[in-house]
């Protein structure tokens, strides 16, 4: 399993067109091929940063993903808002505990 998880801050009053876009976003992203999971988290002592977490099969999968007609739309839009430069991180999940 692939994790992608990526740092998102936005300016306070572009957070409502963030959650509107990724509310219409998000079910065509968890279709993407060898999508797995989408996950949107919200930092609880700052209201302006924003985690996404998606698990993939593969590295190919996410990568397809990125060079894909509906990430330009997601990323083109989402970009214009942010208060900070994004980051990325692409991990191996090793362990999961339920």
């Amino acid at each position: 399993m692939f994790v992608r998880i990526v740092k998102l801050s936005f300016h306070p009053e572009n957070i409502p067109a963030f959650l509107e876009n990724f509310e219409l976003m998000k079910e065509r992203i968890r279709k993407s091929p060898g999508n797995c999971l989408l996950e949107l988290y919200q930092d609880k002592n700052n209201p302006e940063v924003f985690f996404t977490y998606s698990y993939w099969e593969t590295e190919q999968d996410l990568e397809n993903y990125r060079q894909s007609e509906l990430f330009y739309e997601v990323w083109s839009f989402t970009k214009k808002l942010f208060n900070a430069a994004p980051e990325a991180w692409s991990v191996d999940k090793l362990v999961s505990m339920k």
